[in-house]
């Protein structure tokens, strides 16, 4: 049987031919963040297709090409504070954590990835994931309404929203850095959205669409009703 270790390499270098990986350290992380420790057990078997899998609390975790697309989007560095709104299973808040705190390295200017989310069953799931899979000391999960944003930690670097908006909640673009950069996907839900890149230099801000895509919306005082 194929081991995961391969099945990862194997994905990866389907993801750099196709175009979609393109910068050595997101490869880096996304070859060293093991995808099937962040996946339901019963489907540990699928963790490298390239596809969204069920999680729990009806959400799910993002396909890893959307994974790579947006960790190159966000153009992370060592040593940027992060914030994800919805955490998930964890598994893209390691790949970002790969990042800005990259394994073995040491020191106080380290990054740290802030994750939050609403589901208490996925927030006790992911923190179980980052222990194991050793990023506890790099990502912080907090329960509550991400489209609140998290002001405790603010501003960030980038933020990075994992669940589609009716719009930029107002919050995020207020707790985000000079030079900071959001990438959010903007539409219906449950429908095809546009993936929006924000970039805010001053007191202004940015924005362009990359492409479309689909995500379970994003729930919130900014975000859809349940």
């Amino acid at each position: 049987m194929e081991s995961f270790e391969n099945k990862r390499e194997r994905l990866i270098s389907r993801l750099i031919e196709e175009g979609v990986l393109k910068k050595p350290d997101v490869i880096r992380a996304m070859l060293k963040v093991p995808r099937e420790e962040f996946v339901s057990p019963e489907l540990r078997d699928h963790a490298y297709m390239d596809s969204p899998l069920p999680s729990l609390g009806g959400q799910t975790i993002s396909a890893p090409h959307m994974v790579a697309m947006m960790c190159e989007l966000l153009d992370l560095k060592v040593g940027q504070k992060v914030l994800e709104i919805g955490a998930g299973t964890g598994y893209h808040a390691a790949v970002c954590a790969e990042l800005v705190a990259p394994s073995g390295r040491t020191g106080e200017d380290n990054g740290h990835v802030y994750a939050i989310d609403l589901v208490k069953s996925l927030i006790d799931f992911a923190n179980r994931n980052l222990g194991r899979c050793g990023y506890s000391e790099r990502v912080t999960i907090i329960e509550g309404d991400g489209t609140l944003g998290y002001p405790a930690a603010a501003p960030f670097d980038r933020i990075l929203v994992t669940a589609a908006a009716p719009r930029i909640p107002p919050p995020l673009k207020m707790q985000l850095k000079d030079g900071g950069r959001i990438v959010i996907p903007v539409g219906e839900a449950y429908s095809v959205q546009d993936l929006i890149v924000v970039e805010k230099s001053g007191d202004s801000f940015k924005e362009w669409t990359y492409g479309s895509c689909v995500f379970v919306p994003l729930l919130g005082q900014y975000g859809w009703n349940e």
